[in-house]
């Protein structure tokens, strides 16, 4: 059992508490933020799934460095550098003075030690160490330097290493390996300590290091999406990271400059099984792509919750600039049905969707049937299968691998061309990646669906809030008055 479900029993039982502040309205203390939040999944930064959990773990852990997979950059954070001459050979120095909350030193031997135990997991983190990092070699020569062999050259290592999911755990939790106690209790390194452990209600955070005129104390409150956001409207909560769907449009009106959307490392897809009769045509796949309306889908089942693909990539990942138009992407009924009547597809045949529990599944066979006039059915069989993914790194090639993995695809040339995009420097890889995602436009082995998007909405005591893929909103960058 994961640690994912080990905690969510617990977690759970707060989903259907609403904001746990004070009920008479009065005003907090100047330096107190109060934070409603949905149940985080799991504490642990190395297996978190969704936003509340990226929330809590960014403000208890400091990653190596941030990357912006557009520009290709890395800005240190708990390292001073992440360097290599060879893209075999990375060595990565870390900042001096680095603790943990118990006051224990955050040292090279921290990572290496935490890496080593991630792998023995069924941790989101696990597969990246493995199929992404794939070193041979991690060692900690120094106690401020780690050091990384790979098998062979990777310009994605800044990408990877910067994950959230990678921090340092500490030798006490380490060596014990009692992932419920410790995860209910956190101990990171980052800007903020939890004090009291996790609560049904919530968590109480407190800063580690003065920062004037930045929030000491976070007060974090789970419920419900619509009690939270009325909870900010007034004036019981300082700020929530959850806005229901039927309050996407009044959010641009009740918190007309307090309010932020931004670009979640989640991606669905819909994928195809290469090896059946019926999909084996690249004209059928387009077909079916085409009959999809994303932006039906978004507006129904996933109640604005989403942003309908424009990409292969999406926001999260993709590097560099974004200007080509995604054809597979667009909703064309009249086109999809044309391409299945030109490759012949049997109409009179159930199209049999791959077992999930995705619950857009249903709705989107329904309405792809009624499109495409071909008769779909969201049950158990060999046909299209939905593929949701919550990413953990900031790098293309965790989704072109998972891709890759879960359709079988192959081509003449592929494989070299993504060697190529990993092996090139993340700043000038933008171009490489386009053209990986030219031939998977093309051969269409997944059809692009949508991505998920987060929300914030704050009081006007609050300012300076932004909001960053992997972590959420900064709690740590907020300010109040």
């Amino acid at each position: 059992m994961t640690m994912r479900l080990r905690l969510l029993a617990p977690l759970l039982a707060a989903v259907l508490v609403t904001a746990g502040c004070t009920e008479s309205g009065e005003s907090p203390a100047p330096d107190v933020l109060r934070v409603g939040i949905s149940a985080p999944a799991s504490t642990n930064p190395a297996d978190v799934s969704d936003q509340a959990g990226r929330l809590v773990t960014s403000a208890l852990w400091t990653p190596l460095a941030d990357h912006d997979p557009a520009t290709g950059k890395t800005t240190p954070r708990a390292a001073e550098s992440i360097t290599s001459a060879d893209r075999i050979t990375w060595t990565v120095k870390l900042k001096d003075g680095g603790k943990f909350h118990d006051g224990t030193p955050v040292t090279a031997q921290s990572y290496v030690d935490t890496w080593t135990a991630i792998g023995k997991e069924d941790w989101s983190a696990t597969r990246v160490l493995k199929s992404l990092v794939r070193a041979k070699e991690i060692t900690a020569p120094d106690p401020l330097t780690v050091r990384l062999v790979l098998d062979r050259p990777s310009g994605q290592i800044p990408a990877l290493l910067s994950s959230p999911a990678l921090v340092p755990l500490p030798a006490s939790a380490l060596a014990s390996r009692d992932w419920v106690r410790f995860f209910s209790q956190p101990v990171g390194n980052g800007p903020f300590r939890m004090e009291g452990g996790w609560q049904t209600t919530g968590a109480r955070l407190v800063r580690v290091a003065d920062a004037p005129g930045k929030a000491r104390v976070i007060e974090l409150s789970i419920g419900d999406a619509a009690p939270l956001y009325d909870g900010v409207k007034s004036g019981k909560l300082d700020l929530s990271t959850v806005v229901p769907g039927d309050r996407h449009e009044a959010m641009h009106t009740d918190f007309a400059q307090r309010h932020v959307m931004w670009a979640l490392p989640s991606v669905s897809y819909l994928g195809f099984p290469l090896t059946a009769a019926h999909f084996s045509d690249a004209t059928v796949r387009h077909g079916f792509a085409l009959g999809i309306d994303r932006g039906a889908m978004e507006a129904g089942v996933l109640g604005k919750q989403v942003d309908p693909a424009k990409s292969l990539l999406p926001p999260a990942v993709a590097p560099g600039e974004r200007s080509s138009t995604c054809r597979p992407c667009t909703f064309d009924a009249g086109a999809g049905k044309s391409l299945l009547t030109q490759a012949e597809f049997p109409a009179t045949t159930p199209v049999h969707f791959g077992q999930s529990q995705a619950n857009w599944l249903r709705p989107l066979a329904e309405q792809a049937s009624a499109a495409v006039g071909v008769q779909l059915a969201a049950e158990p069989g060999e046909g299209p299968f939905p593929i949701d993914l919550n990413l953990v790194t900031a790098s293309p090639q965790e989704v072109l691998a998972k891709i890759v993995e879960l359709t079988g695809y192959q081509s003449d040339g592929f494989a070299d061309l993504l060697k190529s995009a990993e092996e090139t420097e993340a700043s000038d890889s933008g171009e490489v990646y386009r053209l990986v995602e030219n031939q998977l436009l093309r051969d269409l082995p997944v059809a692009p669906l949508w991505s998920g998007h987060g929300h914030a909405v704050w009081a006007e005591r609050v300012g300076d809030v932004t909001a960053t893929t992997f972590g959420s909103v900064d709690l740590s960058a907020v300010s109040v008055r």
